[in-house]
Parts: C-alpha cells; sequence; structure tokens
C-alpha cells in the first residue's frame, strides 16, 4: 500500500508572484519618487525661489552669475559664457540622459517614476470600481476580475472615494508646485495657520480645479497627447528599432484563448500590448500587460506569450506583424 503523502505549505510563507515581483518594485519605486517630489523643495534639492531671485540644486544655491554682470565685474560675453555654463549645459545634460535612457529602454521614467503616471493609475483602480471603467472614455465595461482570478465588484458608491482623492491629489500638487517656486516652510507655514497670501490662495485654488478635471476625465490623455517629456521619451524610443520592447509570441497565439485579454485590459495607457511597436508609441514599459500576461500563463508550461525583448528580438517582433508582400508573377 502506497502512503499518501499530504504536503503542507509552512506557515508565514507566501507563494512568489508570478512576475516575480515586478510590480511590486514598481509601486515602491514610485512610491519613492512621489515622496521624492514633495520633499525636494523642503530640502532645497530642486527649486527656484522666486523670492530670493535664483535656484536651489542639492542644498545649494545656484546662480545664473548674473549679478556680476550688473555689477560691472564682468562684460557681456562672460555674461553669456555663465548663462551657457551654469543653466543650458546642466539642463541639455539632464535632458540628454533622459533621452538617452529612453532610446535604449523606451520611457521608463513614466512607468516607473513620474509622479503624476502613479496618480493616473490610482484613480484608475478606483474609478473602475465605481464605473467598470478605468476611464470616463472608456467604450464598455471590463471584465470583473483580475488576471489571478480574483472577482472585482463594481459599485457606484466607490465614486465617493475616487472624486475625494482625485481632488485631493490636485490639491497636494498645487501646494507642492507651488513650493517650487516659494520658500516652502512660508507657503506651509501660511496653509497651516490659514492665512495664505491672495497670489498663494489664487495659485493653490486655480491649480486645484484644473487638475481635479485633468485627474477625473484626462488622466491617460495628457500622458499620451499633452506631456512633453512622455512625448520626447517616445520619439526617442521609436528612432532605436533595437530599443526594448513588449515582445508577442505570436505563434503561439492560439494560448490567448484560455486568457480574457487581460494584457489589454490592465494597460492604464489602454493599449493593446500584443499589437506593433508603432501602434505602442505612447508605452510607458509598466509592463503590467507582461505581469498579466504571467499570471494568467502560469499554469502553461510553454510561459507567458508576452515578455519584453531588445536587439535582435525586438526586430524580429516587429517584423513577424509585417503584412507579407504579394510575390510578382513573371509574365
Amino acid at each position: 500500500m502506497t502512503a499518501r503523502v499530504i504536503p503542507i505549505k509552512p506557515v508565514g510563507t507566501a507563494a512568489a508572484p508570478p512576475d516575480g515581483g515586478r510590480q511590486r518594485l514598481r509601486r515602491w519605486a514610485q512610491a519613492g519618487f512621489f515622496v521624492l517630489f514633495v520633499l525636494a523643495p523642503v530640502f532645497n534639492l530642486l527649486r527656484y525661489d522666486l523670492v530670493a531671485g535664483h535656484a536651489w540644486l542639492l542644498g545649494f544655491e545656484w546662480h545664473a552669475g548674473l549679478e556680476d554682470f550688473s555689477a560691472g565685474r564682468i562684460d557681456a560675453l562672460g555674461a553669456v559664457g555663465r548663462v551657457i555654463g551654469r543653466v543650458l549645459l546642466p539642463i541639455l545634460a539632464t535632458g540628454a540622459l533622459l533621452i538617452w535612457v529612453s532610446w535604449k529602454w523606451g520611457r521608463l521614467y513614466c512607468g516607473w517614476l513620474c509622479p503624476h503616471f502613479s496618480v493616473v493609475e490610482t484613480i484608475n483602480a478606483y474609478m473602475r470600481r465605481a464605473t467598470g471603467k478605468p476611464s470616463v472614455w472608456e467604450p464598455r465595461r471590463l471584465p470583473p476580475r483580475e488576471p489571478d482570478g480574483r472577482a472585482v465588484r463594481y459599485d457606484k458608491r466607490w465614486w465617493f472615494v475616487t472624486v475625494p482623492l482625485a481632488v485631493g491629489f490636485a490639491f497636494v500638487w498645487a501646494v507642492v508646485l507651488l513650493t517650487y517656486l516659494l520658500p516652502p516652510f512660508r507657503v506651509y507655514g501660511d496653509l497651516l495657520a490659514g492665512t495664505p497670501t491672495r497670489n498663494e490662495f489664487i495659485f493653490i485654488t486655480a491649480g486645484t480645479l484644473v487638475l481635479s478635471a485633468e485627474f477625473l476625465f484626462a488622466r491617460h490623455l495628457f500622458c499620451r497627447y499633452a506631456c512633453a517629456v512622455g512625448m520626447f521619451q517616445s520619439l526617442a524610443w521609436m528612432g532605436n528599432r533595437d530599443a526594448m520592447v513588449v515582445g508577442f509570441e505570436r505563434d503561439r497565439a492560439a494560448d490567448c484563448a484560455s486568457c480574457y485579454s487581460a494584457c489589454d485590459h490592465v494597460c492604464p495607457m489602454r493599449l493593446k500590448p500584443r499589437n506593433i511597436k508603432r501602434t505602442m508609441f505612447t508605452c510607458t514599459q509598466c509592463a503590467q500587460c507582461v505581469s498579466a500576461c504571467e499570471t494568467t500563463q502560469q499554469d502553461n508550461p510553454r510561459g507567458p506569450l508576452l515578455q519584453w525583448v531588445a536587439g535582435e528580438a525586438a526586430r524580429h517582433n516587429e517584423a513577424a506583424f509585417a503584412a507579407p508582400r504579394p510575390e510578382r508573377k513573371i509574365p
């Protein structure tokens, strides 16, 4: 008689997520950068002080050097040199680094760090619970389940969470943006005392109203069509055929029949990840589609159909979708 063995899971252990913890790491990266976004002005890591008339960088005053020109200590050519060396070159160097990263790996900043995109994803999740759709412009409801099979219950009462959350994020953004222009302790002190100046009140009120409308109605639309930082990253990425991209094993497309297009439904930019690169122009490389595929196909011995690819594999992935040219008949 064969003894029956019953596997016992050790207490206190949890199974590793199918994506290896990629999304958990991304959430931590987003949270950390959001905290940096809020605290950078407080610690003078990066801001421009309209009151003092100069910028702050990494805790030090950052002057363009034009005060020496005003005092007559340098000539016009020297002033131009200082503006180029102290203002233009640092800005261009930062932009060049961002473009190079985008050229090689895509919009990683957007998907992994950008504080606006983290708000987009957060509000998407709550709006989906309220309406069944991640955006008011979505044509139809998403299936009421997660890639791992968990059911999602749609309830209009989630609007009482979604709207205050969007307005709260807008208020925080308006205040933080103001601290990039005015001394942070003055701004926060006036708010805590309930005595903001007229200009502070106008800026925060207008910023909250505009950002509330954007967060509620045009979150991913802003990322797709209006964000200059995202647009330049996309242009750099599209210019490199070897850049990292979400690859789809087209010859295994039949395996998608067991899925409910989870990769399409989880995309915060409302893209179709199984399509060709040129239709994925605004992909943020958040890899939610890859993680969803890894989750839905975790019992498939051949593995997921979506994965990050680069180099020759990226070129092949794009070529695999090209329609074959008809053969010319020789008369």
